[in-house]
């Protein structure tokens, strides 16, 4: 992300965790839920994010918080605690990966425990060096095991042996910005694996008018396609399950659209008042029954958008009101959707 929205965000996250210090952390609901229960418009639960909180957490459809986690410890640096921007299960579905970025670390963390298993990055430290990373943003565990992110300042996205933890592959060149996908990437924010075993990577495009890409790279590692997007900072691009692209504009007011793979625009969203208006968010989904998920960060909310109407049909937190509290969230900045038939066991020990 720009640097000038790290610091706001912060800020913004800061004042809201001070002024809800008091107030008690997100309860448990039952471990695991019904798997269709009445009126269910997900068919799964989501994953969550919520970065200003500090805290990862896990929400069904009826809105219960079925498995959380704080993080609330120091890094070797001082800074104040492993805050979460990012975060999906990994293929065993027993595991947390998340990226800290602010803090230039990616760990995993066992969803029974609530334990980190896995670490890559100095906390605290920026660099391009082996180990270490300059503002990691979105990391995956591939069904192989790799870990692969974006480091974002490096200019790159690595693949890293989770044994050796030595980078194994990369796109990008290490400190050189450039447009030519896939030797040179300008600022790339996201990194989304794809159903084929290839990737599809979002180019924030510092320094060239703020103009954003979206890259879909093959198995092979060869460019497919490259779309020029609308955006001003496109975020966490995606591939949906027709083989299209879904990317939002991290800004307010905030968008969603959705590219072929030819670069039209085949659907979009971009309400400018009322309380449908995005206020930065940072990533879209297409759910299995078509209708798009959306995490908006500064309305601390994420909801669901009918595909058709463009009417919010579900929402989980407040608009504009940030609390670490049942109910409520703090700056989200990413939510996954989890679906029953991965049967995850959010039971902890």
């Amino acid at each position: 992300m720009k640097p000038i929205d790290l610091a706001c965000r912060a800020m913004a996250g800061l004042a809201a965790l001070a002024a809800v210090a008091a107030i008690a952390p997100p309860a448990h609901a039952a471990a695991n839920p019904p798997s269709n229960p009445a009126g269910d418009p997900l068919g799964g639960n989501l994953l969550i994010a919520d970065r200003g909180g500090g805290y990862l957490l896990v929400v069904n459809p009826a809105k219960q918080v079925v498995w959380s986690q704080h993080l609330t410890w120091k890094s070797p640096t001082g800074i104040h605690s492993k805050w979460a921007d990012d975060a999906f299960l990994t293929p065993d579905h027993r595991h947390i990966i998340f990226n800290e970025e602010d803090n230039q670390a990616i760990d995993i963390m066992s969803i029974a425990t609530g334990q980190i298993t896995w670490t890559y990055g100095h906390p605290g430290v920026k660099g391009s060096a082996p180990g270490y990373l300059n503002t990691p943003d979105d990391a995956f565990q591939l069904p192989d095991g790799t870990v692969e992110t974006s480091d974002i300042v490096n200019q790159r996205v690595i693949f890293i042996n989770p044994k050796t933890k030595q980078i194994i592959r990369q796109y990008g060149t290490t400190g050189k910005r450039g447009h030519q996908p896939p030797t040179l990437l300008n600022a790339p924010d996201g990194a989304y694996p794809t159903p084929d075993g290839g990737m599809l990577i979002t180019e924030i495009g510092w320094g060239h008018g703020d103009t954003s890409w979206l890259d879909r790279i093959s198995p092979t590692g060869k460019l497919d396609y490259s779309i020029t997007t609308n955006m001003t900072y496109a975020s966490d691009g995606n591939v949906t399950p027709h083989g299209n692209v879904i990317v939002v504009d991290y800004q307010k007011p905030g968008a969603i659209e959705i590219y072929s793979p030819q670069g039209k625009v085949l659907w979009n969203y971009r309400p400018t008042s009322g309380i449908g208006e995005l206020n930065h968010p940072s990533n879209a989904i297409v759910l299995p029954n078509g209708n798009i998920l959306v995490c908006d960060d500064w309305n601390d909310r994420v909801m669901v958008i009918n595909r058709q109407t463009k009417a919010i049909m579900w929402n989980y937190g407040h608009l504009g009101v940030a609390r670490n509290a049942a109910g409520y969230l703090n700056i989200p900045d990413e939510v996954v959707f989890v679906p029953n038939s991965w049967n995850v066991n959010w039971a902890k020990k």
